[in-house]
């Protein structure tokens, strides 16, 4: 299997399977002398990892990593540091009966027809198991970036209830188990969640992030877009299945007037912006605005009531998955958005140095 790494100076190869004995990435490109510890990667799996709410997979994993390599005396080499994460809490019986059967909005029909072989328990590569590798990278590559630049994600949507804008709150997003912004429509949810998945379903979602402290001048105008890097990161996340940058699709229903991010000039002396449509990137380039990133995430496809399918002999079925999996995915996957993005951030900051200077 090709394609498990990720990015250019910056950049990551993950590596295991769902149910195998660990999981895990190997960071390179990562600058030397910059202070890294276990407790700066965990404090995000902390946030990403199973079983932490009634209303995400009750796989009870504590995702604890490892530094095999690459950090000697609390500070980054310069070579390659590898990340281990060990899988605790397996469960294969789960899935002996499905063994045959192509699971309906998952990979396994895909990776039967491309490579011949799947691993079809939790699926392997395909689950969103693997998500907790980029965490870690991610957390890397926060300490790359520095200080100055703060990535938050927040849950906007869930199914059809989506947050009041005038109420959003970063600091409510710690007091609540959805990453919401806003505390009244937090509540909505839970009933809403419990109502979904004692009916035997599941429900997307919505997730935005934003970077703050971006200088102006990241990213490259024709093939090095910023932004088209950022879409495809979005997009490389399990059950990704739509992306937008700043306004996005909402810029088809303004006009030049509404959509055009004017400028005046900056209390610096600079240009500032009074709006910020594109969502802090012009023309590939970062602006020195927030960075607004959203992309939208399909219900999961693990669900317990009954869904026509053929098996691998090519015979009509049914199929009902057991085990323990998330009615909204896109909770989990906030932690994941903010490490994708803080991944391409640092890959570009390190770009732009390498040209500029």
């Amino acid at each position: 299997m090709s394609f498990n790494s990720f990015g250019r100076m910056f950049r990551f190869v993950t590596w295991g399977e769902s149910h195998g004995p660990a999981i895990g990435c190997v960071v390179d490109g990562t600058p030397p002398r910059i202070a890294l510890a276990e407790s700066d990667i965990q404090q995000y799996l902390d946030r990403r990892r199973p079983g932490t709410s009634r209303f995400v997979t009750q796989r009870r994993e504590p995702d604890q990593v490892k530094i095999l390599s690459g950090v000697l005396d609390g500070q980054t080499t310069g070579t390659p540091i590898s990340l281990l994460i060990e899988n605790v809490d397996q469960r294969s019986k789960d899935y002996s009966d499905i063994a045959g059967k192509f699971r309906p909005g998952h990979a396994d029909y895909t990776y039967e027809k491309k490579y011949g072989i799947r691993d079809v328990l939790g699926g392997g590569r395909a689950s969103a198991r693997e998500t907790a590798s980029r965490v870690a990278a991610g957390a890397v590559a926060r300490k790359v970036l520095g200080d100055g630049i703060l990535i938050r994600g927040a849950l906007i949507r869930v199914g059809e209830y989506e947050i009041g804008r005038e109420r959003w709150d970063w600091d409510e997003i710690s007091r609540n188990p959805f990453f919401c912004p806003d505390a009244e429509t937090a509540k909505d949810w839970e009933s809403y969640l419990d109502d979904i998945r004692t009916g035997g379903s599941s429900v997307g979602a919505i997730v935005e992030v934003h970077a703050s402290g971006v200088p102006a001048g990241w990213g490259a105008p024709v093939y090095g877009k910023l932004d088209a890097d950022l879409a495809g990161a979005m997009m490389g996340i399990n059950a990704v299945k739509g992306v937008e940058i700043g306004a996005g699709f909402g810029a088809a229903q303004l006009t030049g007037l509404d959509n055009a991010d004017e400028l005046r000039r900056g209390a610096d002396g600079g240009a500032e912006f009074l709006s910020n449509n594109a969502g802090g990137i012009l023309g590939g380039i970062s602006t020195g605005q927030d960075i607004v990133v959203r992309f939208a995430v399909k219900p999961t496809s693990s669900i317990p009531t009954p869904r026509k399918t053929v098996d691998t002999g090519g015979n009509d079925t049914e199929i009902a998955t057991k085990g323990r999996h998330d009615p909204c995915v896109g909770i989990r996957a906030v932690p994941v958005g903010e490490a994708m993005v803080a991944c391409v951030l640092a890959d570009h900051m390190l770009l732009h140095r390498g040209q500029i200077g």
